[in-house]
């Protein structure tokens, strides 16, 4: 969220039945700045699951072949060794190290792909400036309302917000060039 409204509650519970009822008002570009996991604020706010791990899943898989392969190679084609009449191709033998390939290929692969979707690094956002955010990490609960939304209307908006139990509702980013009536 760039620009929009930000909302803050004093309690958890509160920040949820005002998600819950912003949704139901048809509010769809939500979001929540908390500083700790609230249980339930994923299914409050309608996300889905993230696609991560079916994006990772490939590569798993390319780590896990290529680590079986670099063995494969080296134990059976490249240079191959007859010990006490011990196959050259004993995949059992082969387990270990196909297993860490695969973790460390997603691993590494992941912490990419993690920021990527998520934007980061981001060292600075709009948000930042408004006053009282900073309690977002420490103790208190925000609800951002993307001005992006379709039902945001600033006045209706702010106004909903404030019966909602927002202790502060302010505006984040540049202002809007128009109002809606």
């Amino acid at each position: 969220m760039k620009r929009g409204l930000l909302a803050e509650f004093e309690t958890p519970e509160a920040m949820l039945r005002a998600i819950a009822e912003l949704r139901s008002r048809g509010y769809r570009r939500l979001d929540a700045f908390t500083p700790y996991p609230i249980h339930g604020a994923e299914a409050a706010l309608g996300l889905d699951r993230s696609p991560l791990t079916w994006i990772l899943l490939p590569f798993a898989l390319a780590g896990a072949a290529g680590g079986y392969l670099v063995q494969w190679h080296n134990s059976v084609y490249d240079y191959p060794l007859n010990i006490g009449g011990r196959p050259q191709h004993a995949a059992p033998a082969f387990v270990p190290i196909t297993f860490e390939m695969m973790v460390l290929t997603t691993a590494l692969v992941g912490f990419v792909v993690l920021l990527v979707l998520t934007k980061l690094p981001e060292l600075w956002n709009p948000v930042f400036d408004v006053p009282g955010f900073e309690r977002a990490t420490i103790d208190r609960f925000w609800i951002g309302i993307d001005a992006r939304d379709p039902a945001l209307i600033r006045p209706i908006t702010e106004r909903d917000l404030t019966d909602l139990g927002a202790l502060t509702v302010a505006w984040a980013g540049s202002p809007p060039r128009q109002e809606r009536p």
